[in-house]
C-alpha cells in the first residue's frame, strides 16, 4: 500500500518502502538512538538492525490521509529517555512531513533495548 497524494493535477503515490527508509534515517541522526530494533518472531530476543535493514524496525499506517509511523529503536544507555523519544518523534515528523509532503498524525516510539557504548 502507497501512500497517495491528491491535488488538482492528479495523484503522487509514494511507496511506503521509501516513506519508512526517510524515517529510518531521520532516526538514526538523532542524538541517543544507536539503531533500530526487531523482535525475533522465533526466540523473542531483540536485534540491533544494520543501515540495510533498519526499515524492519518501523510500521506505517496510513487512514484518512492521516499517517502513523511506530519506530523500534535501541537506545544509549545512561542518556534522558524521554528527552530522546521527543526528540526523534520531532525530528522524524518533520523530515517526513517535509520531504513526503505527507501529514504525519502520529510517531510512536518503543524503546526495545539500551546498549552500553564503550
Amino acid at each position: 500500500m502507497a501512500c497517495k497524494i491528491k491535488n488538482n493535477l492528479g495523484t503522487i503515490s509514494i511507496n511506503n518502502g521509501i516513506v519508512a527508509r526517510i524515517a529510518g534515517l531521520a532516526a538514526m541522526e538523532c542524538y541517543g538512538i544507536v539503531g533500530m530494533a526487531a523482535k525475533s518472531a522465533r526466540d523473542g530476543i531483540v536485534h540491533l538492525l544494520r543501515m540495510d535493514n533498519m526499515t524492519r524496525g518501523l510500521k506505517l499506517t496510513a487512514k484518512d490521509g492521516q499517517l502513523t509511523i511506530e519506530l523500534h529503536v535501541i537506545a544509549e544507555y545512561g542518556t534522558n529517555i524521554t528527552a530522546i523519544c521527543e526528540s526523534l518523534m520531532s525530528a522524524v515528523k518533520y523530515k517526513v512531513e517535509e520531504t513526503c509532503g505527507l501529514n504525519v498524525a502520529l510517531v510512536n516510539v518503543f524503546v526495545e533495548g539500551l546498549r552500553v557504548h564503550g
